[in-house]
């Protein structure tokens, strides 16, 4: 396998390498990615290493967050002791992935915050503040609603490839 990257290769990856800056992931993932979703065969992490010129570790950790939203799939090859890796090709795949592992997460998170953010709200002794603080509450609250129901609405638009 040649170590240098042909220029269908380059423009591939920077495809990703801008989206992953979009969603506000290392470049590394981005690079990743694209190489994977270019590459005809499985990759191991030293072609990985090499072709991109990164280091062991940024390869380690961009897998790991491609692996961890289903971005990239292990591969076995026979004989082989090195982990391989594919591109998952399927978007609706990907980016249910990507919104149960970066998105749900913070949308759980916030529903735990407004219980405790409910109780400072009860505890103000102000009732014009307290009044406040409860509409603004309130919208916040039907904005995290919102989000949460228009997760799953959302990914029904992107059709199985």
């Amino acid at each position: 396998m040649s170590s240098t990257l042909s220029e269908l290769e380059k423009e591939v990856i920077e495809i990703f390498v801008r989206l992953a800056a979009g969603l506000s992931l290392p470049r590394s993932v981005g690079e990743l990615y694209g190489l994977l979703f270019i590459s005809p065969n499985p990759l191991c992490i030293n072609d990985c290493m090499n072709k991109l010129k990164i280091s062991k570790g940024s390869t380690s950790q961009g897998l790991k967050i491609l692996r961890s939203f289903g971005a990239v799939n292990p591969v076995y090859i026979p004989g082989s002791r090195s982990d391989h890796f594919e591109a998952e090709s399927s978007l609706r795949n990907i980016v249910t992935g990507f919104v149960n592992e970066q998105v749900r997460p913070h949308l759980e998170n916030g529903k735990v915050r407004m219980a405790r953010i409910n109780e400072l709200i009860a505890a103000e002794e102000e009732e014009e503040r307290r009044e406040f603080f409860e509409m603004r509450i309130g919208r916040l609250q039907g904005w995290q609603k919102r989000a949460g129901s228009l997760l799953p609405f959302a990914l029904n638009f992107i059709k199985p490839d």
